[in-house]
């Protein structure tokens, strides 16, 4: 008993921190809040980093780490939520491989660690002290597990492939 009541309060620490700096920086994308510069910086700037086209780049974006983060705090549909941060944290990572590993050089370990976790914590689930467990898991089964994380993986990789193939056209013609 001990045990279980231990895990899911870990469960749940995991989820609110993670859930919690992922919602921030969805936010900052969408609304501006926290320091960002909202959703035309953020269409912007993905345009500037060959995400195309920009501003539905960025809504997307936005819209896996805020509402992905929100659900994984709450506890709430977490293999949906786990799914849609991981694969917007996907491309986030795609972007940063070249620089390597460490972020203090650019490199992908930021993003990697929330993709990971917010992947792990839809894979776990939520524990006892979830909305998931007021609900009774009725969004919490093995099939919305199986979809999320199938519909996430496909679409990062639909994502990622396209920014790879702008890229190669734009080296391509010496832009």
């Amino acid at each position: 008993m001990a045990v279980a009541y231990r895990t899911d309060l870990g469960l749940l620490a995991l989820r609110l921190g993670a859930g919690s700096v992922l919602f921030a920086h969805g936010t900052q994308k969408l609304f501006g809040w926290f320091g960002g510069g909202g959703l035309g910086a953020a269409a912007e700037g993905m345009e500037q980093m060959g995400f195309r086209p920009g501003r539905e780049s960025a809504l997307a974006s936005g819209l896996a780490e805020t509402g992905g983060g929100a659900l994984l705090a709450l506890g709430l549909a977490t293999p949906a939520a786990g799914a849609a941060a991981a694969g917007g944290m996907a491309a986030a990572v795609s972007l940063h491989l070249p620089a390597g590993f460490f972020n203090a050089s650019g490199g992908l370990e930021h993003p990697g660690l929330l993709g990971w976790t917010a992947a792990s914590l839809g894979l776990a689930g939520p524990g006892r002290f979830s909305l998931d467990e007021l609900t009774g898991h009725c969004l919490n089964r093995p099939w919305v597990l199986a979809t999320a994380f199938t519909a996430s993986a496909v679409g990062a990789a639909a994502v990622i492939r396209k920014r790879a193939r702008f890229l190669a056209q734009q080296k391509a013609s010496g832009g």
